[in-house]
């Protein structure tokens, strides 16, 4: 479950509560979701992946606030009961000396439908109020940042005007979840990354007022799998530009879908329409609009008021390039397919992949793959390049309890 909102409520206990000289408050306190209670124990799932034992004591001080809240000043006293598995707790005390348990002095809970219900709301807010697009310019002196946001056959610039109250993230390097994403300045925004910001548009649409900005560095990869390893949830993939086999990362937060043969050779129908430059709408014969995708008008209503998945500039190898005349609805009839296996891939399949930048290591990690792409690219197999994938799952990426789901 996700802590992006209901977590900025907990630094307000670290504030308030005592800190003996020279301790480091981060070592005396954990944060994670509560996966089995017994008597006074509690284990706890930490956000970092490991679990620890939580042991309530009689002194234990325990109180509930709502997500967002701003200071403990209305957090509700309430009993070790009273806490169910789900719930997202904040625990400060002192571990214990084999590390094996951790006694907690005092108790700060977010109820889990409360977080959920949170997370329902800024997932609608950000796609009610949000733009997305490949940054084009960075001006640091007046805080502005110029994106292109792709449209229905065209590009459009919009300047996004940054105030001394935004607030700035940006996606880890190897992590595909909100969670992860750290505070960041205007100097690590650079040209090229995706951006996502909730906030204003003008009347006209060229500029925006944001509340959030989320920024990043993602790659497009189209090639085909030479390797699975379903015990580690990798592909080895070989990157149809580079040449080079390239190891990626599937995990819970990652969107793995696979197109239907009927669905892939529309799209790949289209794709060829609009390289012969024959516009693909008015090619005779043409095969239907692919089930799930919208219409043309809807695509156009949608168009830029859907920054989530109309991202990026003309020609861009990066995630989220569409062309005039390209299939831009992909990521729409993507996130109408059902969720995709490991076991439904094989050596051989083609793949279209948004990932993470990667790391030093080497390897990147999975935002999207999409397979079954095989007649996209036997139509047009310079094209795929511009077909990319929003990196932005607004859904989810099917995660157990729905991580990484915001932005």
């Amino acid at each position: 479950m996700s802590l992006a909102t209901a977590s900025r409520a907990f630094p307000a206990w670290e504030r308030q509560a005592p800190q003996p000289a020279a301790q480091n408050p981060a070592a005396n306190q954990v944060v994670g979701t509560i996966k089995a209670m017994s008597g006074n124990t509690i284990t706890l799932a930490l956000d970092k992946g490991a679990k620890v034992t939580v042991v309530a004591q009689a002194s234990t001080r325990i109180v509930r606030v709502a997500p967002g809240q701003a200071d403990l000043k209305n957090a509700a006293v309430i009993q070790l009961s009273d806490l169910q598995v789900g719930d997202r707790i904040l625990v400060r005390g002192k571990p214990s000396d084999d590390a094996e348990s951790f006694p907690a002095a005092g108790i700060i809970a977010m109820k889990r439908s409360d977080v959920e219900a949170k997370q329902q709301q800024e997932r609608e807010d950000w796609q009610k109020r949000g733009i997305g697009g490949l940054v084009s310019a960075v001006d640091p002196v007046a805080g502005t940042i110029t994106i292109s946001v792709a449209g229905p056959g065209r590009t459009k610039a919009v300047a996004i005007h940054t105030a001394k109250d935004t607030i700035l993230r940006r996606y880890a390097p190897d992590s595909v979840k909100f969670d992860d994403a750290k505070p960041s300045t205007l100097d690590h925004v650079k040209t090229g990354d995706q951006l996502r910001a909730r906030g204003a548009r003008s009347a006209d649409g060229t500029d925006f007022a944001p509340e959030e900005i989320v920024s990043g560095s993602f790659r497009s990869i189209a090639g085909t799998i030479n390797a699975i390893d379903a015990a580690m949830n990798t592909v080895t993939v070989t990157d149809l530009v580079t040449k080079k086999p390239l190891m990626v990362k599937i995990t819970p937060q990652s969107q793995v879908v696979k197109l239907p043969a009927q669905m892939a050779q529309a799209i790949a129908f289209r794709l060829k329409g609009s390289a012969a430059g024959t516009p693909a709408s008015a090619a005779p014969g043409s095969a239907p609009r692919p089930s799930g995708a919208p219409s043309e008008s809807a695509r156009t209503a949608g168009g830029e008021q859907r920054g989530d998945q109309r991202i990026g500039g003309a020609g861009s190898t990066r995630a989220g390039g569409a062309q005039a005349g390209v299939p831009a609805d992909l990521q729409q009839i993507v996130n109408r397919m059902p969720a995709a296996h490991l076991a439904d891939f094989q050596k051989g399949d083609a793949v279209m992949i948004v990932s993470t930048e990667g790391t030093s290591s080497g390897g990147v990690t999975a935002i999207t793959m999409l397979g079954g792409i095989e007649p996209i690219l036997a139509a047009a197999p310079t094209g795929v390049q511009s077909m990319t994938l929003s990196p932005w799952n607004l859904g989810g990426g099917g995660g157990e309890e729905g991580e990484g789901a915001t932005p």
